[in-house]
């Protein structure tokens, strides 16, 4: 099996991508203020990545317990 802090690193990867896609939709958000999708699709990115931090930082506690 892998290592608490390997598995702690592919969630951070997958952090930092979904973090880049919340920019690309704020962009959009920017580019057409009125798009009720972007913004939908942005506060669910945020609840993703909020999700994947708690899991890197349980998972990075892991091995200290």
């Amino acid at each position: 099996m892998e290592s608490y802090d390997v598995l702690a690193d592919e969630i951070s990867s997958l952090e930092h991508r979904v973090a880049d896609a919340i920019f690309d939709t704020v962009r959009a958000q920017l580019r057409s203020p009125n798009d009720v999708e972007s913004k939908d699709l942005e506060k669910r990115l945020a609840k993703v990545r909020r999700s994947l931090l708690k899991a890197e930082a349980l998972l990075r506690g892991a091995e200290e317990g």
